[in-house]
């Protein structure tokens, strides 16, 4: 595809093609600024990288089939010099920490200001990270936080659905006492008061989803 020289040339992931017609509108506006493509999948976005190389991806994070972060990562893994803004309307404290920890070099709220966006994308392009100063603050607090063990969030998941310790015991043939040690555990790390905060406070920070 050819490009205006010296402009930053950007591609769109999201499964709406009403975002997408929308971001590219807007964008094509701006000075310096060409949007090249679109796709409505990961998998799409993958294949598409293998042949052309833009600057700049603007990613969502949640997806039918492969999702935001696994496509982040797999752009990652096969090297490709792209760099990712993820553009989602998620900021759970988990969806933050997943993306950035996956290669994002930006993260954007769907409801950005066209400004701001404009202003992330020239300077994600030149080399720089952009994460607004309030998804930044949410992000170096998840990163002190001690990371739950595989164990702790599948505890926390029966904590949620409202199971006891000797139900949640049984479910995965340990002892009651065990149970009550990772959930002691998982309190202070959530930095919660009782069991109660601490699932509620998972589910709000996206830790763990309560299936149907």
């Amino acid at each position: 595809m050819s490009t205006a020289q010296g402009s930053i040339r950007i591609f769109i992931v999201d499964d709406h093609p009403v975002v997408r017609a929308g971001l590219t509108s807007m964008l094509g506006t701006q000075a310096g600024l060409e949007v090249v493509g679109s796709a409505s999948s990961g998998e799409e976005a993958l294949n598409i990288l293998q042949r052309s190389g833009p600057d700049l991806l603007l990613l969502d994070l949640r997806m039918p089939g492969m999702n935001g972060i696994d496509t982040l990562r797999a752009i990652k893994r096969a090297g490709h010099a792209t760099r990712v803004i993820v553009l989602t309307s998620f900021e759970t404290d988990e969806d933050i920490y997943r993306a950035v920890h996956a290669g994002a070099e930006g993260y954007l709220l769907k409801n950005t200001s066209q400004r701001e966006m404009v202003e992330a994308i020239r300077a994600v392009a030149a080399g720089k990270r952009y994460i607004p100063r309030h998804i930044a603050s949410r992000l170096a607090e998840r990163m002190m936080r001690s990371s739950l063990t595989c164990r702790e969030l599948e505890i926390l998941k029966m904590l949620a659905k409202g199971l006891t310790n000797k139900q949640i015991g049984h479910a995965l043939g340990i002892s009651d006492n065990t149970v009550r040690n990772h959930v002691n555990s998982i309190i202070e790390k959530l930095e919660v008061s009782d069991r109660t905060e601490a699932a509620t406070t998972a589910i709000q920070r996206g830790l763990i989803e309560i299936e149907d």
